[in-house]
């Protein structure tokens, strides 16, 4: 594997890792009802987006233009990883060891959200309820839940890194 590569890829991900913990602390230091709200994920995804675009495109560069499929994909998946990596394990700890009560107060912040919208949305009362105790069920923040998650994001960002690096790829000399 090239160096660049690996070089572009784990600073990528140590940043995504950094700003991933920087958007949690922000939240849980402004207002935990930011952990619920829509915008806050469509932005940090936004966010991810960015920076995955800016990575392929500095490796590209720094590659002089040789760019192939694979070192692409590989280039990206290096990044997710470390930053999911980061990201999980700083909520684990935030979660479940400096503020285990904050769980408490998210759940509950999500059971109302969730019951809100689901009235919203004509939801029989019965489907609301099921809903509602499952969520009460659920601790999203275990160590079991942030690895089905972590296995999940790492899916997701497999298949956003095929799409990038569909579009970043060199131009093969036969086109």
């Amino acid at each position: 594997m090239d160096e660049i590569i690996k070089k572009n890829g784990v600073l990528f991900g140590v940043i995504t890792g950094l700003i991933s913990v920087l958007i949690t602390t922000l939240i849980y230091s402004i207002d935990l009802k930011l952990f619920i709200s829509m915008w806050i994920g469509f932005a940090s995804i936004g966010a991810y987006i960015v920076i995955g675009v800016i990575l392929l495109s500095k490796t590209k560069k720094d590659l002089k233009g040789v760019f192939t499929f694979k070192d692409a994909f590989t280039t990206y998946f290096i990044s997710a990883i470390i930053g999911i990596l980061i990201s999980v394990t700083f909520n684990f700890i935030l979660f479940n060891l400096i503020d285990p009560a904050v769980k408490d107060t998210l759940k509950d912040l999500t059971i109302k959200y969730m019951a809100d919208t689901m009235q919203k949305f004509n939801t029989p009362a019965s489907a609301i309820n099921e809903a509602m105790k499952k969520i009460q069920e659920n601790d999203p923040y275990s160590a079991i839940e942030l690895v089905k998650g972590s296995i999940f994001k790492i899916a997701f960002s497999a298949l956003f890194g095929l799409l990038l690096a569909l579009i970043f790829k060199s131009k093969s000399s036969h086109e």
